[in-house]
């Protein structure tokens, strides 16, 4: 049983984007709510959606994330939704207006990382304010990332 003044962070990941960190330098995150109809929240609890190839896009004072892939919901029949359609991201004025401004400005771009359900069960999405890599710093990242791999190896070894 746990202490009572101690919060339990629970975080069930539905999709990720492996290729992001990769791709992109990241530069900042946030955490935005989604607003989905009921058969995308159910479907997105079956764990089949996709944002490897998604993007969040500034359009008259909202955000939405835009290309992101969330299967029908096969129980659903008529009353279902359209798998590749837009979805309004859920951030303050505030946020909204700084990331706006790093887009604009700085030629940044927004990118999604993962769908996760928070403590509370609600949907969320973690958005990166990230600036694209260059060849060789894709490079450079997957040297580093080889020479980690084998440095642990030669650890375990001795």
């Amino acid at each position: 049983m746990a202490p009572k003044g101690s919060q339990r962070v629970v975080k069930k990941i539905v999709a990720e984007n492996r290729k992001a960190r990769f791709n992109y330098e990241i530069v900042d995150t946030y955490e935005a709510g989604l607003v989905l109809t009921g058969t995308e929240v159910k479907s997105l609890r079956e764990g089949k959606a996709n944002i490897a190839e998604s993007y969040a896009s500034d359009e008259h004072d909202e955000l939405w994330l835009i290309n992101s892939h969330l299967p029908e919901y096969l129980q659903a029949n008529r009353f279902n939704h359209e798998p590749r359609r837009r979805r309004k991201l859920l951030l303050s004025k505030r946020e909204i207006n700084r990331l706006r401004a790093a887009i604009n400005r700085d030629g940044m771009t927004l990118v999604p990382l993962k769908i996760y359900f928070n403590d509370k069960g609600r949907a969320k999405l973690e958005l990166a304010l990230a600036k694209g890599k260059k060849l060789h710093d894709k490079r450079e990242t997957e040297k580093e990332r080889d020479w980690n791999r084998q440095k642990s190896r030669l650890l375990k070894t001795g």
